[in-house]
């Protein structure tokens, strides 16, 4: 009665699409279960058309993929003070590094499995995240270029993260950036891959692409930006999500709907109860702004979402138990799109597909 229906074609369009408006490699960011769409699945359909890099945050995601029997090369970045790296080094898991301290426990792990760690440089350049900053850029580079010397650590790239602030925010960065790698090669590193641009640039600033650009958002489909329109660049949506009417009763005008009766029948109506709640990931905040569609027409959510279900006035028109309801998918048939539906939660499109799921049961095709 809950489904999110992933389409894995549209998906690998998508890439085949990217692939197309650049000469670097493109890098499909599959973290965060695939940005809600299934970390496996869509990672098995990008190796079935030759990707050139998948990555994820955690190395637990990662080690994910290479347990599924995906052999595509794959980057994590993201570690915890505690982060044991032997297995992603006997499995061939690429690290992002940005510390001292983050380099010398790779360095131990290397020795105990007898094994050299294919790790990515991280530098901020004015994000303020993960990265070294500036004044650490020049001992994190020494310490990788001595444990490259020592045979522990292969440098595979360097990276850095822009902040799509401005164009020319994100042209102090490249800038900052360029430094950073020279200051490096002077250092001893050098890197096969030199990478900066997300889904944002990759769509709308060539001069970041690099040797390999980042692709998340628009990967699935989706605006990067409100600027920056995935549809433009004949991008497809991946996901849709629908429920279905499990409840079905005539009530009298003046009836109370839900929680705090923030709406009531202004006529005698019917009442349709939908079973997706905010543990689906419906967020509550979109009470009396989002709407789905219901036999063809849209009705809005005028009523206080709950944990698991919403409730639907369609005033006179007829509505039967089984009826499918689409909270969100492409837009083709008058349903709302994700990005509909962060607007009406005042959030991004990111997080609507990331964190919708719960009970729902993910199909693909």
């Amino acid at each position: 009665m809950r489904t999110i229906s992933v389409n894995l074609e549209a998906i690998a369009s998508n890439y085949k699409t990217l692939k197309s408006l650049t000469d670097a490699k493109v890098m499909a960011i599959v973290k965060a279960d695939a940005f809600g769409h299934g970390i496996i699945e869509v990672s098995k359909k990008l190796e079935s058309i030759g990707v050139d890099m998948l990555a994820t945050a955690d190395l637990e995601e990662a080690q994910e993929i290479r347990a599924a029997g995906i052999k595509s090369p794959i980057l994590a970045w993201l570690h915890g003070s505690e982060t044991e790296f032997s297995a992603a080094i006997k499995n061939d898991i690429q690290i992002g590094l940005s510390t001292v301290a983050g380099l010398e426990a790779v360095a131990v792990s290397a020795r105990q499995v007898s094994g050299t760690a294919k790790v990515h440089l991280k530098v901020d350049t004015g994000l303020g995240r993960n990265g070294a900053a500036l004044t650490d850029w020049p001992n994190v580079v020494a310490k990788a270029v001595e444990l490259k010397n020592e045979g522990l650590v292969e440098l595979v790239g360097v990276f850095s993260h822009l902040s799509g602030t401005s164009a020319k925010d994100d042209a102090d960065q490249l800038a900052v950036f360029e430094q950073a790698v020279s200051q490096a090669e002077s250092l001893g590193a050098h890197f096969e891959l030199r990478h900066l641009a997300a889904s944002a640039a990759t769509l709308s600033n060539k001069e970041a692409h690099l040797d390999m650009v980042r692709v998340g958002i628009a990967l699935y489909g989706l605006d990067p930006t409100p600027h920056l329109k995935a549809a433009d660049f004949s991008l497809m949506p991946a996901m849709r999500v629908s429920s279905e009417v499990v409840s079905v009763k005539q009530v009298p005008a003046g009836h109370g709907v839900s929680y705090g009766y923030l709406h009531k029948t202004s006529s005698p109506s019917t009442l349709a109860l939908v079973p997706f709640g905010y543990a689906e990931g419906m967020p509550r905040i979109a009470t009396g702004r989002a709407s789905v569609l219901l036999n063809g027409k849209r009705y809005p959510i005028l009523a206080r979402i709950a944990m698991d279900q919403f409730i639907l006035d369609v005033g006179s028109d007829p509505v039967k138990v089984g009826d499918e309801v689409v909270i969100f998918g492409n837009g083709a048939k008058g349903e709302p799109t994700a990005e509909e539906l962060a607007i009406a939660s005042e959030t991004i499109n990111y997080e609507i597909v990331t964190r919708i799921g719960g009970r729902a049961k993910r199909v693909f095709k």
